[in-house]
């Protein structure tokens, strides 16, 4: 595990001084006990509430954390695959590597890094901390930032706090839900 947290490090000191210094960043918190929480983001049973209505998760460092939207779609089409945890602290942070959206191919196989921080508020409620990070420079890139900054605000973070809060998304009928922000998009470095 240390190994994967260097690897880790070294990935984002590279990420902080070559590439972008943009991230995607939201705070919420959710009416769900911290073991819940974790449990949905790092299991199959909890991903399938929320997230997708299929996954690969192998739970350790190094695993495969596959996400995948389109389960009857060719592979490569299927939603985030090849994608690979990095760190886990069981009910604490998750942190595991994200590919570019197939409709821009010319960055599809490039990844980012997305890390999920939990803190226990009290027994039924939790504080999730959202970042993704490494994100390259130009055209496709921006428009993978725009992609993600709806995706992740207006659909994946409001399911997951729905399928806490009232239950599991109905995959054939999905709730109509207001985004956890205005907008995730942060620049790190004040211009």
């Amino acid at each position: 595990m240390r190994i994967f947290q260097g690897i880790l490090l070294v990935a984002l000191l590279t990420i902080s001084t070559s590439a972008s210094t943009r991230v995607l960043t939201a705070e919420f918190e959710v009416n769900a006990p911290i073991e819940k929480v974790w449990s949905a983001w790092t299991t199959p049973e909890g991903v399938k509430t929320f997230f997708a209505p299929d996954c690969n998760i192998e739970p350790r460092v190094g695993g495969a954390y596959e996400i995948l939207f389109h389960v009857n779609a060719k592979p490569g089409e299927r939603g985030a695959e090849g994608t690979r945890i990095l760190d886990m602290e069981p009910t604490r942070r998750f942190v595991f590597t994200w590919n570019e959206p197939p409709s821009i191919p010319e960055i599809h196989d490039q990844q980012t890094i997305v890390a999920l921080d939990f803190y226990q508020v009290n027994a039924s409620r939790t504080r999730v901390r959202f970042t993704q990070m490494g994100w390259g420079e130009g055209v496709s890139w921006d428009k993978a930032y725009d992609y993600f900054d709806r995706a992740w605000n207006e659909v994946v973070l409001t399911r997951f706090r729905y399928a806490m809060e009232v239950g599991p998304i109905d995959w054939k009928n999905q709730p109509k839900l207001q985004p956890v922000a205005e907008s995730l998009k942060k620049d790190l470095v004040q211009r």
